[in-house]
């Protein structure tokens, strides 16, 4: 499902706001609150908006460290895997992957220290034959949705703005 340049201002605006509600909305985009409502229902329908949660820092819950983990599995293993892996606090994220890699698993910890036992409890299961961790030095680059939303947004010929 594309987005269109109103979709677009819409999920901006509540990035930039995630409070705001419709009215506002409506207000700053000089379109009705029918149409606000209407687009933020269908986004979400269509799953191109798919929560209105915090965004929470695990470094500011004490886990500041941050890892990679590339896992290698058994054939076969991958449901059990996946079921090992959602019961670790630890694991933020967990993708499939080709290449060397089966699995990509963002990990937390308390420190490197603390890493090494959220590691043991990663690997710890028959289904995971090895493992190769890199730990985040820093995040020049934190995750980042809204140059996509934009990007996806424009016309054709790219010639969209944007409002400052």
């Amino acid at each position: 499902m594309g987005i269109d340049q109103l979709d677009g201002r819409i999920i901006v605006l509540l990035a930039e706001e995630p409070r705001i509600g419709v009215l506002e909305m409506s207000r700053r985009l000089g379109v009705a609150r029918g149409t606000v409502q209407a687009r933020l229902d269908r986004l979400q329908s269509n799953g191109v908006i798919r929560g209105f949660g915090p965004q929470v820092d695990p470094a500011a819950l004490g886990y500041p460290v941050t890892a990679f983990a590339t896992l290698e599995i058994r054939q076969g293993q991958g449901p059990d895997v996946r079921a090992h892996l959602a019961t670790v606090p630890e694991v933020l994220e967990l993708h499939t992957t080709t290449g060397s890699g089966d699995m990509l698993c963002r990990l937390v910890a308390r420190s490197n220290a603390d890493l090494q036992r959220v590691i043991d409890r990663v690997v710890g299961f028959d289904g995971i034959v090895r493992a190769a961790t890199a730990i985040v030095m820093e995040n020049p680059v934190p995750l980042r949705i809204i140059p996509l939303v934009k990007q996806a947004a424009e016309d054709p010929e790219g010639t969209t703005t944007w409002p400052t």
